[in-house]
């Protein structure tokens, strides 16, 4: 073999990673609130596009809203490479009953709107448009900001000073963590002027706020509703004998019996531990569903929310207008064109975007569709490649439509990812079982356990295994834990602590 060096033509072929490919698969894994956000970017950058807030207009090359039911891609991975498409039917839709020509859900009375009533009038505070999920949450302001106002009408001068500054040791929670001492020497104040300003600080709303301990909070608490007796008195200063449930000896330290000591438990846990979180952070965002699954007839109707995407045009009477030989130069002309052609292809990346996750969400409701009629009992387990194989799509696409997505049916809102979930086998031989199934049953079995015979995770075994779920305690369990739900011992302590009998 010679060494020499020399030049060799070779062909092969790759798959490469086009931008406006990235870009539609950057678009499978948005919500729809994200792509109204990049739709509005999108907007702003390219002159061609519009999403039909202006009144005038040319005719749409495609609209990103496109009726998602009808005309479907026959393969969403190849139409992300070439934009072309072909026909498909929903999963048992009769179209010759079916209406599906409004823009969403909420644009007809009793439309696909789950259990949210989006488009009827069984969801009560609720305009035309569907419901202001914005408005839903009050407006909140800072904690520090609350507190400063109050001070600012109940001091004045020095003690003002003292207060502004003890207010920004508080932390969100509403306690005070930093040594009253240390202050005073910060401020070169006596300590006792420094007490006296945080008991004032102390009987601001809300009632708890600049404690220094959660047996002062519930203190504070427990004054303001003229229950600070001494016998609550001796209970708040033997929290840890609360937390261990040791009833016997708070019986004996606060002189009560036990329909005493109930009453006083039951008081003490109405009140609030961290009262600072009332007010302040960022508000909790609204879950809006990109998906409507209903009932209709002995099928399902499915269908995009298209209520939260803005319409989208290419506006080709402005490109017209702008492409006049005599009114451009070449790069002028050239630099158009790009944008055409980028709006184009942002207008079918969307469109085809909204047919990938109906042909998701269909697939979906077809192999679970006995959770969708009888619950989560029912629920079957699923993996990104069953519905990968069934649609022919590649795994990867699916994990993305199935990201930041929700569903709403009559049993309420769910993640596209909430069925998906591993596999129980079944300890009678038959099909295996949804881990989200088994969770629920052991969530229905500690539900009505007796308080006088609480159930341990190898009882709970038993009567699983009975009920025909072969699973291990330790995966009863991770599963009690991962729900939130305590040990044995935990849930006993609890019950005697609320004097259930």
């Amino acid at each position: 073999m010679s060494l020499a060096p020399r030049l060799d033509l070779r062909q092969s072929q790759s798959l490469v990673m086009t931008p406006q490919l990235q870009q539609a698969i950057k678009l499978l894994a948005l919500s729809n609130l994200e792509i109204e956000a990049f739709i509005a970017e999108e907007v702003e950058r390219n002159p061609l596009l519009d999403n039909g807030s202006s009144e005038e207009g040319g005719e749409p090359e495609n609209a990103a809203d496109a009726e998602p039911l009808r005309d479907g891609p026959a393969d969403s991975d190849e139409l992300l490479m070439t934009g072309a498409g072909s026909g498909e039917a929903g999963l048992d839709v009769d179209f010759e009953t079916e209406s599906f020509h409004h823009d969403s859900a909420a644009d007809s009375i009793g439309g696909l709107d789950g259990g949210l009533a989006a488009g009827g009038t069984a969801g009560g505070g609720m305009s035309e448009d569907g419901p202001d999920f914005e408005n839903i949450t009050s407006d909140s302001i800072a904690l520090a900001d609350h507190l400063t106002a109050q001070a600012g009408t109940a001091l004045s001068g020095p003690e003002l000073f003292i207060a502004q500054h003890l207010i920004d040791q508080i932390d969100e929670a509403g306690y005070l963590s930093v040594p009253l001492l240390d202050i005073a020497n910060r401020l070169g104040v006596p300590l006792g002027q420094v007490e006296e300003v945080l008991e004032v600080i102390q009987s601001f709303d809300p009632t708890g706020v600049g404690a220094r301990n959660l047996a002062e909070c519930l203190a504070l608490q427990a004054k303001e509703a003229d229950r600070y007796d001494p016998c609550m008195e001796r209970l708040i200063d033997n929290l840890d004998l609360v937390a261990r449930g040791d009833r016997a000896r708070l019986k004996r330290i606060c002189g009560v019996d036990d329909e005493d000591l109930s009453d006083m438990i039951r008081e003490l846990r109405n009140y609030d531990p961290k009262p600072g979180c009332r007010y302040g952070g960022d508000p909790v965002p609204a879950v809006t569903p990109d998906v409507f699954v209903a009932r209709r007839g002995e099928g399902w109707a499915i269908e995009i929310n298209s209520a939260t995407l803005p319409r989208l045009l290419v506006n080709r009477t402005y490109y017209a207008e702008l492409s006049g030989p005599a009114k451009q130069d070449k790069a002028s002309r050239a630099w158009l064109s790009d944008c055409l052609a980028s709006a184009n292809w942002l207008v079918k990346a969307l469109d085809q975007r909204q047919r990938t996750i109906i042909k998701v969400a269909t697939e979906i409701v077809k192999q679970q569709e006995a959770f969708f009629l009888k619950g989560v009992a029912h629920l079957k387990p699923m993996t990104l490649r069953q519905v990968a194989d069934a649609i022919e799509m590649h795994e990867s696409t699916v994990s993305r439509v199935t990201s930041n997505k929700y569903l709403s049916c009559a049993r309420g809102l769910f993640e596209l990812k909430y069925f998906f979930t591993s596999a129980i086998q079944s300890s009678d031989g038959g099909d295996a079982v949804s881990a989200e199934a088994v969770k629920s049953a052991i969530r229905a079995l500690i539900a009505v356990e007796n308080p006088k015979k609480i159930l341990s995770d190898d009882t709970l075994v038993e009567m699983l295994r009975a009920q025909g779920f072969d699973i291990a305690r330790r995966t009863v369990a991770k599963y009690r834990e991962a729900m939130g739900i305590g040990s044995s011992v935990q849930r006993r302590r609890q019950k005697a602590l609320e004097g259930v009998n």
